[in-house]
């Protein structure tokens, strides 16, 4: 018996190896084939299969990225603030099919009444959509006016997600930083705090989360990756266009390490962050796979399905990656601030090897 056991054990842990050695080998070849700049974590069973950093932090100085950099999360912020909304719900002091005004009574959009704290979790309000610049060619000539004036989070909401409806709420997918923005501010209203403490009472302090926090252009952030876009016309990474990051508000100006979001990730997901319940409301996909603050949907990986979690983000030279089996306790977070490379290719690659 003794013998079996420890057969069984050798087994076990060679099959760790060898997936942990195709996962390892493969990030390498593909790091170095596309100049991958950022850092890679993979967790697997509770146990950290790999964490490696490439590239450089700061180009011009030839800093490197470390597995103790800090970088610009993008729209992974979108998933805290949907977490710290249905924390409000498991206290029973937000209802999701509820309307904006119940909890923003001065609110001014014509979407007061219509549009619930559901559709915007999921994109579908129908709210104005601010974000007019769609390509890197387009922000290069023109700049992008939103984030390159700086604006309070009074100031988004009351200037940019207060119009018209563009659409009927609930009708259809529309992938739009006035939800999140506007769920920020409810978020604020309940707790009679700012977003940023909020963040840091409910989330950070409790998970030990200490390399995480939100992103301000008058602040010097210790240890914080320089972010670089490719430019198609110089066919080369350039510092990206100069913003006022806290403009992205709770829709995309967190900053993070790897680490603290694989601590973030284990909570949101055992659950223990928020209850089983929301865990369950915000896995459920609506139009376009979307959840709350993330997409969710099956996959076949060598002709085995698979449940996956993804929360992406990409704000000009940041891009970022979160990504969970669900039906198994394999995480990927990717973090990186060149952006010339293409992270959902290299997530799906990651993905079929830790899955062996």
């Amino acid at each position: 018996m003794y013998r079996v056991l420890i057969l069984l054990l050798y087994g076990f842990l060679c099959g760790h190896a060898t997936a942990a050695t195709s996962v390892d080998a493969y990030i390498a070849e593909h790091a170095k084939a596309h100049n991958f700049h950022g850092t890679i974590v993979v967790q697997k069973g509770g146990r950290m299969v790999l964490a490696r950093s490439y590239g450089m932090a700061n180009l011009e100085h030839q800093r490197p990225n470390t597995d103790q950099t800090r970088y610009k999360i993008a729209s992974i912020t979108k998933l805290f603030t949907a977490a710290l909304i249905l924390q409000l719900r498991d206290q029973g002091r937000i209802e999701l099919d509820q309307p904006i005004r119940a909890y923003l009574p001065d609110y001014a959009g014509e979407g007061a009444g219509q549009v619930s704290v559901h559709q915007l979790l999921n994109h579908t309000s129908g709210l104005p959509n601010f974000d007019q610049v769609k390509d890197a060619q387009t922000a290069i000539d023109q700049g992008i006016p939103v984030y390159q004036t700086p604006h309070s989070s009074e100031r988004l909401l009351a200037k940019f997600c207060s119009g018209n409806l563009a659409h009927a709420p609930g009708k259809e997918f529309d992938y739009n930083n006035c939800d999140y923005i506007v769920l920020g501010k409810i978020i604020e209203r309940l707790h009679g705090k700012p977003y940023a403490q909020v963040l840091k009472e409910h989330i950070l302090q409790p998970l030990k989360m200490h390399d995480t926090g939100m992103l301000k252009q008058s602040d010097v952030i210790a240890g914080l990756a320089d972010t670089y876009f490719f430019r198609d016309d110089l066919k080369a990474p350039a510092p990206d266009l100069p913003v006022y990051p806290e403009n992205w508000y709770a829709a995309g100006a967190i900053y993070a390490t790897a680490e603290d979001l694989l601590k973030f990730s284990g909570a949101l997901f055992a659950p223990t962050l928020i209850s089983k319940e929301s865990l369950v409301l915000m896995l459920t996909p609506g139009l376009d796979d979307y959840g709350y603050g993330l997409w969710t949907y099956s996959t076949k990986m060598d002709g085995v399905s698979y449940r996956v979690a993804k929360r992406p983000g990409q704000i000009m030279g940041a891009g970022t990656q979160l990504f969970r089996f669900l039906d198994g306790d394999i995480t990927i977070v990717i973090l990186s601030n060149v952006g010339n490379i293409d992270l959902d290719e290299f997530v799906a690659g990651i993905a079929r090897r830790a899955a062996i």
